[in-house]
């Protein structure tokens, strides 16, 4: 009867341990949050098990240290159950002993057990079961009972079960906390990425500066909380921060705040652009920087403060601020990684735009003296005719356009690095004679023009032009040479809003060369005579490519003969324009205009077209071998398609080799002598002479003709002139420079027997003027080979 009262009663134990088991693993599936699972067991195993108390401790990262995260117990009446020790090191008291080594005890009498550790309530007994799971101690279950012998089997049975269960939740709430944490991280990487590279973009997008802060900022905000954003500009050279953007608490300042070093000096900005690095303050560390005096407080103070500083250019260096006023929120240093990447993303805005403005400034302006150039004039000219529609009657605008004298003789004597400087002092010193309204512009070379607006009266333009010859009138010290500045200046009119900015230029500039055709230092207005000049010209540009297009246009040859025999060796062709309603047009009249506009290109190769078909047509009449020279553009020597432009002539007419020849005047000569080298040495094959008319008139014809393969010399008109009893010195000496180099050498312009016979006793070659033939006709001309002129 007694074993079946044991075994009823054993069977009631183990149902009702199976039925505490069943609870737990029921109760643990449910909930997803340790610190709700840890109550739980706590409450439940006093609860379910009579215990008085309950402990979990959970290992740290280390697993060198036991944390106390939940606990239960029976306390005293009128007070909490607490317990003394939170933390407890492996090894150290049993329940250390447990975690160390991994196995559950009970102890039925502590006071025998060296390793018990009282607490705030002493026990006699105790039970302790670690939290293992896949062999790794996640912690212990420590209970403790007043009463020797408390803690049986059943009861380690049950909390190992417990403590297993607990420990394959505790794993699982870990994954899955795990899991959140990385989805959470690698979403935030994601949003992170997205941001910088909407910053990214933006830095080379935005080309206005207020327009990128305003749109960084709002980008900024999806990363950052800035109650308060700033960034400053500080320009070095004038000790000046520019606060460029500003947002205080929420709301946004419009106006740009400049701060002067007197008042920057007592800032945080100042104290971080001194520093060079980033600055992470909590309220009370921004509260000892201005306790040791290194700042003081400007506005409300911030919970929270972070600054970086930048550089921005050379001269300029920057800092961007945000300021939490939140309590519950203060930054860390992966916001001060992300505020650093801001910065430097608009350090490159700010030197983009900065690179951007010098390009435009250089655009716009010109290099050497940093006036306004030509482009920019006429905008500015534009602009100010379009504003006549707004001014009141009366107000119109004037353009000054000057031609500094004798520019070329100093750059060509001096050398280009003091003709610049002479520029530059001439520039900088009619800049102060003129007011902020006026535009000082440089066209090119020694040309420069003021544009003045607003003009009510002719005497504001006197007044301008006499303070230029008064600050002009002394010589100009430049690099230890002592020059004489002067310059020729043109002035048009504009008064209404139906002109343009072209012809405004074009006025003044036909002004500027009769002011220089008059001599240096004056002054001539536009008015209707060179109005009417302007239209000839106007019409002659017109007419031009008409008269090619309808041969309008003639060659008459001009003999050269040998200066002994007088017998006619070749012929210059000079061209003659019968203009359908003009009549006869001189050279000098549409010459420089088709040079001017370009024109002359098509001219010429329609000339020497005309020339070989002559040439042509002489050799297929028989007649002797003869050079024709025909006038040729500068321009020519500037491309290398002038090589197959003669070679063309000379296949089109089977021309003899050496027959067509060119001419250059010294006046026109060749800026690029590489390249014009190579185009005559194209033409060799052809045996094409290169003759360089005017020689001696200009400034640099030794140096060419030590450069250039020219093959004769024509000595002017002006030095022929002077021959009366004797050959000139200069005539002399180009005579002897000639043969030194094996160039044959033609005097121009004879027109007296006496200047024949004193050349007939030089070492002259050949000559040509209208002592022995003017120019004529072809039929005429050929007339004369066959017999002494």
């Amino acid at each position: 009867m007694q074993n079946k009262i044991d075994l009823s009663s054993a069977l009631d134990a183990k149902t009702e341990q199976l039925s505490i088991i069943n609870q737990f693993s029921s109760s643990l599936l449910q909930l997803d949050k340790l610190d709700e699972l840890f109550n739980y067991v706590t409450t439940e195993v006093v609860k379910r098990l009579g215990f008085v108390d309950c402990v979990i401790y959970i290992a740290d990262e280390t697993a060198t240290t036991l944390h106390e995260v939940a606990s239960m117990g029976v306390s005293p009446a009128n007070s909490n159950y607490s317990i003394e020790r939170k933390t407890i090191a492996f090894n150290q008291g049993i329940t250390g002993y447990v975690a160390s080594t991994g196995r559950a005890v009970i102890i039925g009498d502590v006071s025998t057990n060296s390793r018990y550790i009282a607490d705030v309530h002493p026990a006699m007994s105790e039970l302790c079961v670690p939290l293992i799971y896949k062999q790794q101690v996640l912690g212990v279950i420590d209970c403790e009972h007043p009463l020797r012998n408390y803690f049986s089997d059943a009861h380690l049975e049950i909390l190992t079960t417990v403590a297993h269960l607990l420990s394959a939740k505790i794993n699982q709430v870990n994954t899955v906390e795990n899991l959140q944490q990385t989805v959470s991280q690698l979403n935030a990487a994601q949003k992170l990425e997205g941001t910088l590279l909407q910053i990214a973009n933006l830095t080379y997008q935005a080309n206005d500066l207020d327009t990128f802060l305003e749109a960084l900022h709002s980008i900024m905000t999806n990363l950052l909380r800035a109650d308060n954003f700033l960034v400053g500009l500080y320009n070095k050279s004038i000790d000046i921060l520019d606060i460029v953007y500003l947002v205080e608490e929420g709301v946004r300042s419009n106006a740009h705040k400049k701060i002067s070093k007197e008042q920057l000096k007592h800032t945080a900005s100042y104290y971080l652009l001194n520093s060079e690095r980033s600055l992470l303050l909590n309220k009370k560390e921004y509260q000892q920087h201005i306790n040791d005096g290194h700042f003081k407080m400007v506005g409300r103070q911030s919970e929270s403060w972070l600054g970086v500083p930048f550089k921005a250019s050379d001269q300029m260096s920057g800092v961007i601020v945000i300021q939490s006023y939140d309590k519950t929120h203060h930054y860390n240093n992966h916001d001060r990684t992300l505020l650093t990447y801001v910065s430097r993303q608009i350090s490159m805005a700010i030197d983009r735009q900065l690179s951007r403005q010098a390009l435009e400034h250089r655009a716009l302006h010109d290099e050497l003296t940093g006036l306004a150039n030509r482009s920019l004039l006429i905008d500015r000219i534009k602009h100010g005719i379009l504003r006549l529609t707004r001014t009141p009657k009366g107000r119109y605008h004037a353009l000054l356009y000057l031609d500094f004298d004798r520019f070329k003789s100093i750059n060509d004597s001096l050398g280009h690095e003091v003709g610049d400087h002479f520029l530059i002092a001439i520039c900088k010193l009619i800049k102060d004679t003129i007011r902020n309204t006026d535009t000082f512009a440089r066209l090119g070379g020694d040309e420069f023009a003021i544009f003045m607006e607003n003009i009510t009266h002719k005497n504001q333009v006197n007044d301008a032009l006499k303070r230029i010859k008064k600050v002009l009138a002394e010589p100009l010290n430049i690099d230890g040479h002592l020059l004489q500045a002067s310059t020729s200046i043109g002035v048009a009119f504009c008064e209404n809003e139906n002109d343009k900015a072209y012809q405004l230029l074009q006025h003044a500039d036909t002004a500027m060369y009769e002011a220089k055709s008059t001599g240096r230092g004056q002054v001539k207005f536009f008015n209707n005579t060179m109005r009417k000049k302007l239209k000839s010209h106007a019409d002659i540009e017109n007419d031009l490519q008409h008269g090619i297009e309808h041969h309008e246009f003639e060659l008459y040859y001009q003999p050269i003969f040998a200066i002994q025999q007088c017998h006619v060796v070749g012929f210059e062709a000079l061209v003659r324009w019968h203009h359908p309603r003009k009549g006869f047009v001189s050279p000098n009249d549409f010459i420089s205009i088709a040079e001017n506009t370009g024109q002359i290109i098509n001219l010429d190769l329609h000339l020497l077209d005309l020339a070989g078909k002559q040439i042509a047509a002489w050799q297929q009449q028989g007649k002797r071998f003869l050079r024709v020279t025909v006038n040729v553009s500068s321009r020519h020597f500037a491309s290398i398609d002038f090589i197959s432009h003669i070679h063309a002539i000379y296949n089109k007419y089977q021309l003899a080799l050496g027959s067509l020849c060119l001419e250059i005047t010294e006046s026109g000569l060749i800026e690029n002598l590489e390249l014009a080298t190579k185009i005559i040495e194209g033409l060799a094959p052809l045996k094409v002479m290169l003759c360089l008319d005017d020689f001696g008139t200009g400034y640099s014809s030794l140096g060419y003709l030590h450069q250039l393969p020219i093959h004769v010399l024509k000595i002017d008109k002006s030095f022929i002139d002077r021959l009366k009893d004797n050959a000139t010195p200069l005539v002399d000496a180009i005579l002897s420079l000639a043969l030194s180099l094996k160039l044959d050498v033609v005097a121009e312009g004879i027109e007296t027997q006496e200047q024949l016979i004193i050349l007939q006793k030089t070492q002259c070659d050949f000559g040509q003027g209208f002592l022995k033939a003017r120019p004529l006709p072809a039929d005429q001309a050929i007339l004369l080979i066959d017999k002494p002129l």
